[in-house]
């Protein structure tokens, strides 16, 4: 059973009390509280900036240019089910945009020669030339709107604790077993 689920079914199991409503339930301290929120306020507030100074130079969302920029790290193309993984999201999303995508020549699609089942991408020429262009804004935009903000010491303790959270809901997250991420090299997205 899913650790959730089974928390809140001991919880709703338990004496309900007037106070809590669930007798059961483990409620955030002030530190745990404070920890979730800001982490909850920071999601919330640097996506959409830094969506906006993308919308300042591109023609792409911050979605479409992930797509793009793991398109142009893989070096050839990547399978759909891949490049889900490595933009952290659905299946069905990412088709939703890769039509818009191949629409606009940025990328196209085509199936496995290894297994029909299998849909492969791949930048176009126009969709690297777009990542290409783009890439010095968005850095400069990932550098002003949060990383300048952090010395190494935080990078390095946020690196550990990312981690450590990624690994707790995903240990089999493809940021794991990309060796590039254990560089110290700079990277274009």
């Amino acid at each position: 059973m899913d650790p959730v689920t089974e928390t809140v079914d001991v919880a709703r199991d338990a004496d309900q009390t007037a106070e809590t409503g669930l007798a059961g339930v483990r409620w955030l301290s002030s530190r745990e509280r404070r920890a979730w929120l800001t982490l909850v306020a920071t999601h919330m507030q640097l996506m959409p900036t830094l969506e906006a100074d993308l919308q300042l130079e591109g023609t792409v969302s911050f979605f479409e240019y992930q797509v793009l920029a793991m398109l142009s790290e893989s070096g050839d193309s990547l399978a759909m089910s891949e490049l889900a993984a490595r933009t952290n999201s659905s299946l069905s999303r990412l088709s939703h945009v890769a039509r818009k995508l191949e629409s606009r020549g940025l990328m196209a699609r085509s199936p496995s020669s290894e297994d029909a089942r299998v849909t492969m991408a791949k930048i176009t020429e126009e969709g690297m030339a777009e990542i290409t262009r783009l890439a010095p804004f968005h850095v400069a935009s990932v550098r002003a709107r949060f990383l300048d903000s952090l010395d190494d010491q935080d990078l390095a303790d946020l690196g550990r604790i990312g981690s450590k959270i990624l690994a707790h809901l995903d240990p089999e997250h493809w940021v794991f077993r990309d060796p590039a991420l254990a560089d110290d090299q700079p990277q274009l997205a």
